[in-house]
Formats: structure tokens, C-alpha cells, sequence
């Protein structure tokens, strides 16, 4: 009994291997292959080049199906992980907040306080002997001064 597609089908199998296609997909390709020649009957002027015309549409067969199957992969991966290095967007945003509502907690200290907490808050801090000095007041007493000073401050800011 002779196999359907006579000579060809086996080669038909041989392009479809050649792409290191599963049987189901060699048999999807040779029967996809076969069903062109059937819509292109009308149009096959050169019977003896059959065998290269059904080669031909076999390779172009597998290549379609592995572009879906490469499409369905793409598809069904989850992206990679990729390092973000940068800051979150909404990085600065609340200690920019915060340092709003303190300098505005500091404004409202008395103005020796606020002297005070402004002069220790700069950056690098001027040594106590040039704070006492600016502000008119013992070395000793800037330790103390302070400690009053931020129990002030954050009263404040817990009534903000």
C-alpha cells in the first residue's frame, strides 16, 4: 500500500527534522504543506519541480511555526527582574515635608531659640566658643540652652 503524498511525504518529514520539530509539529507542518498544494493546484505550472516547490513551503511552514511558538514564549515569560539603582521617585518627599514643617516649628521659638537652633544646624556647626560669642551667652550655658530649646521645638511640632 502506498502512503499518502506517494514520494514526498517522507521528505515533506525530512525538512520538518531537519528544524528539530516534535512529531505533533512535523505532522502539523507536512499536513500544512500538503494543504497548500491543494489551494495552489491551479497554479503549479512545472510538475517536475514539485518536490522543490513542496520543500520549499515546508521550510517556510517550520519557520512560521517556530516564530508563533517563539511569540507564545515571549509572551507567557515574566520580564526580568532588573536592578533599579535609582531612588524611588517619592524619595526626597517626605523628609523634604518634614524639614518644611520643623524650620517652620523653628521660626516660631522664641528668637534666642531659634538663634540657637538655626546656629547649631549649620553645616559644619561653628565650635560653642563662637556660638557664645555671637549670641552673647556663657559656653557653659549652650548645652543646657539647647536641651530647652528642643523640648520647646518639639512641643511645636507635635501642636503642628
Amino acid at each position: 500500500m502506498e502512503r499518502v503524498g506517494g514520494p514526498y511525504t517522507p521528505l515533506l518529514w525530512s525538512v520538518a527534522r531537519g528544524f528539530r520539530l516534535g512529531t505533533a509539529d512535523c505532522a502539523d507542518v507536512v499536513q500544512n504543506t500538503w494543504l497548500k498544494l491543494v489551494e495552489k493546484l491551479g497554479s503549479v505550472t512545472e510538475p517536475d519541480r514539485l518536490a522543490a516547490w513542496l520543500a520549499t513551503t515546508a521550510r517556510r511552514e517550520c519557520l512560521q511555526l517556530l516564530r508563533r511558538v517563539e511569540r507564545r514564549r515571549a509572551a507567557d515569560e515574566e520580564p526580568p527582574d532588573v536592578a533599579d539603582d535609582a531612588p524611588p521617585l517619592d524619595d526626597g518627599l517626605l523628609p523634604a515635608e518634614r524639614d518644611i514643617a520643623l524650620w517652620r516649628a523653628v521660626d516660631r521659638l522664641p528668637d534666642g531659640c531659634r538663634r540657637l537652633i538655626r546656629m547649631l544646624m549649620a553645616d559644619p556647626p561653628p565650635p560653642y566658643v563662637e556660638i557664645a560669642r555671637a549670641l552673647d551667652i556663657a559656653v557653659g550655658s549652650i548645652g543646657p540652652s539647647r536641651g530647652r530649646c528642643l523640648e520647646r521645638l518639639r512641643k511645636l511640632a507635635e501642636e503642628m
